[in-house]
């Protein structure tokens, strides 16, 4: 009975940290959870990169910046809907978490914006980015690359 217990527990906490080391990263008091992409081709001239960036401190942060090997070069945007025309600019300030508080990163909303991307994204790959926040540093995440159309994380369910 103990062997078996035993057994179970050991089982529980293999795959119980697995999602956790699949897709969830930590800067600081800054939890990034699923940061994911869509498939591009290889003649892509931007792709976007969502994620949540839930501040668990006590002092507000901000993200200010962000990197990766695979584009010339990422910057923060967010979309907006004005007079019935989606139009899309950069967030120079970068995006504020406050205390207590989680950044959403959303397809038609606010994203990183991966300019002159090096190469195709194929689905089930993982895209290097490294985010830089004013309080909690810098960390390197992985983007998991989900369908061309995609709306949300593959399997997340939106959360």
């Amino acid at each position: 009975m103990r062997r078996c217990f035993l057994r179970a527990a050991a089982a529980a906490a293999f795959v119980s940290a697995l999602p956790a080391a699949a897709h969830d990263y930590r800067a600081g008091d800054i939890a990034i959870g699923h940061p994911w992409t869509r498939a591009i081709g290889a003649a892509a001239p931007t792709a976007a990169g969502y994620m949540s960036l839930r501040n668990a401190g006590t002092e507000p942060d901000r993200l200010v910046g962000a990197s990766s090997p695979r584009a010339r070069s990422v910057e923060i945007h967010e979309m907006t809907m004005t007079d019935g025309v989606m139009r899309m600019r950069p967030l120079g300030a970068g995006i504020a978490i406050p205390p207590g508080g989680t950044a959403w990163l959303r397809p038609s909303g606010t994203h990183l914006m991966l300019i002159g991307p090096a190469g195709p994204f194929a689905r089930g790959e993982a895209v290097p980015v490294t985010l830089r926040f004013e309080r909690a540093g810098e960390v390197t995440i992985e983007l998991e690359v989900a369908a061309a159309g995609a709306r949300e994380a593959a399997g997340h369910g939106g959360h």
